[in-house]
Formats: structure tokens, C-alpha cells, sequence
């Protein structure tokens, strides 16, 4: 028998507030037109007024524990993944932490912007695999709208506010079945700094500042290193693309979502897009998009699931699991 991590309840929050294309048009010299041509966005959620990234988090988190059957004070282990804490400090983990009722265990934040939740579930698996925890929250969450420069018309069309969330339980299963979370691979390279960051900063400029991204260096580097991720992962766990049930990316741009599915040989009918409807949610956008999937019934019980990103960094990496 081996010791095995099965995600075991998804759920998700996207706040009320829907900005359209044409809404942006009027802020900004831009069209429905030109951003769906180059994007796929159509719309995007806003964080209301005084609605903070953790609670989005808390929602996100409460759902994913109802889906689950799990309660709140059963957990032992939180990670949450955001470029958009509510405070410098305590964690924006913590806080949720607090909000949801859960009071043991251990809850802390991940930094690696749009790869967050790759590069948390991953920790999340890594621990309770080493430490013995045996119920875990790994959750995204962003308010991007709260960083972005909206007279910027190439950043500001792009990136929306949600969360999402998954819980996670230890079990067991015979050392040959490939049930649970069978792998990850995660890289960075910090030389590509300056394609995609945020101008501002506690020790840099005591500042929040706004995002800033070359996006044409970001696609170019997004569908090699994504893919390359990708491949090294089927290799280390004996998958094929063929076993492969769903592709699940980041939702960062339709034109990247495609040309990495074709650079895998992945059927277009495998992938789960949500871009259109939520735009770019960085640690949120896999867990989202995961969530909308199961809910309308395309993914099951028993299917096998591709997660990939790649953000700020740059950091990029790939999740296998058998849900």
C-alpha cells in the first residue's frame, strides 16, 4: 500500500460586479473587438468596495469544504496562493484561516503570482505526505483590479478578481494504482523579472504599485516553457496525453490556452476554458476553472487532470491527479 493525496471537494467565488468589454471601452481607447481578437475575454468579475482578497478566500474555501463533507475546525493544513494579500502581514492564509472557523493546524501564503495555485498544491502535497497532515485547504485568491493601472489599455483588459479552492485527503490505495495527485513539476527563472511584475513594493518603494507586462515576451516564453513543463511531468508519472481526461490551465490568454494544447498534441475538446467569462485571475484562474467543469458535469469522478501555469517570475509548472 502507498500513501496517496486525493482532492476530495472543489468550490469557488467570483464576486458580483461583471465588467465587460464595452464597459472598459469607455475608459480606455480600446473594442470588444480588440480585446476578443487578441484575447478571448469578453468579461471579467470586480471586487466590491471593502471586499478583501481573503474574503473571496473565505467563500471560495467554504464551498470547496461543503463539496467536500468536511468541517472547517477537521483541517490541519491551509495554503493559500496570492499576489494581492490583504495586508503586507499576518498571511492572508491566516486570515481565512480565522474567517472559516478552522483552529489548529498550520496556514500559510505562497508567492508565485499566476502559478500560485500550481506551485501550492504541490506544498500542500509535499507536507501532508511528509508531516502526516491529513485533511488540507489549498486555496487562490486575487483582487487583481486592486494592482492594475486602468489607463493602461494592454494590462488593465486582461486580469479579473475570484477564488478558488480545494480540499485534500490522505488515504491509501495500492502502490500500483494512479489514484490522487500522481505529480508535479515547477521551474523559475528570475531573468525574465521584467516582462511581468509590479512597479511597487514594501522594501523597493513603500508603495502597492500597478502591474506591468510586455505581453509579447510573456506569450512567447508561456507556450515553450508551460509545454516543456508539461511533458517533463507525463514522463516522470508513465502518463500519456492520450490518458489525459481534462486539460485544465490558466486562464491568462485563449491564443496561449491553444497553442500550448497543440504543442501536447491535447484535443481542443479536453480543454476547460473559462478566460472568456473571468479573464486572468492569476492564483485563482485553475481552481476556478476546475470548479465551473465539475459543476456543469463535464468533469468526474475518476477523470484525469492537467493543471499548468505560468506567471510572474517567471514561475511556471504542471499538476497531475486522478479526481
Amino acid at each position: 500500500m502507498k500513501n496517496v493525496i486525493r482532492v476530495t471537494g472543489v468550490g469557488s467565488y467570483l464576486p458580483s460586479k461583471i465588467l465587460t468589454n464595452e464597459d472598459i471601452s469607455r475608459m480606455v481607447d480600446t473594442s470588444d473587438e480588440w480585446i476578443q481578437a487578441r484575447t478571448g475575454i469578453r468579461q471579467r468579475h470586480i471586487a466590491a468596495d471593502g471586499e478583501l482578497t481573503s474574503d473571496l478566500g473565505r467563500e471560495a474555501a467554504n464551498r470547496a469544504l461543503a463539496a467536500a463533507g468536511v468541517k472547517a475546525e477537521d483541517i490541519d493544513l491551509l495554503v493559500l496562493a496570492t499576489a494581492t494579500p490583504d495586508h503586507t502581514f499576518p498571511s492572508t492564509a491566516t486570515i481565512v484561516q480565522h474567517k472559516i472557523g478552522m483552529t489548529g493546524g498550520a496556514a500559510f501564503d505562497v508567492g508565485a503570482v499566476c502559478s500560485g495555485f500550481v506551485f501550492a498544491l504541490s506544498t500542500a502535497d509535499a507536507l501532508m505526505k511528509a508531516q502526516g497532515y491529513k485533511k488540507a485547504l489549498v486555496v487562490g485568491a486575487e483582487t487583481y483590479s486592486r494592482i492594475l493601472d486602468w489607463s493602461d489599455r494592454t494590462t488593465c483588459v486582461l486580469f479579473g478578481d475570484g477564488a478558488g479552492a480545494v480540499v485534500l485527503e490522505a488515504d491509501t490505495a495500492e502502490d500500483d494504482a494512479q489514484i490522487g495527485i500522481l505529480g508535479h513539476n515547477l521551474r523559475t527563472d528570475g531573468a525574465y523579472k521584467e516582462f511581468l511584475y509590479v512597479d511597487g513594493g514594501p522594501s523597493s518603494t513603500q508603495t502597492v504599485g500597478h502591474l506591468r507586462m510586455k505581453g509579447n515576451q510573456v506569450f512567447k516564453h508561456a507556450v515553450v516553457n508551460i509545454s516543456s513543463a508539461v511533458q517533463a511531468l507525463l514522463e516522470q508519472t508513465g502518463v500519456s496525453h492520450e490518458d489525459i481526461d481534462w486539460f485544465v490551465p490558466h486562464q491568462a490568454n485563449q491564443r496561449i490556452l491553444d497553442g500550448v494544447a497543440k504543442r501536447l498534441s491535447i484535443d481542443s475538446s479536453k480543454i476547460v476554458s473559462t478566460v472568456g467569462k473571468h479573464g486572468n485571475t492569476s492564483a485563482a484562474s485553475v481552481p476556478l476553472a476546475l470548479s465551473e467543469a465539475i459543476d456543469d458535469g463535464r468533469v468526474k469522478t475518476g477523470d484525469m487532470i492537467l493543471t499548468e501555469a505560468m506567471g510572474g517570475g517567471f514561475a511556471w509548472g504542471a499538476n497531475l491527479f486522478r479526481i
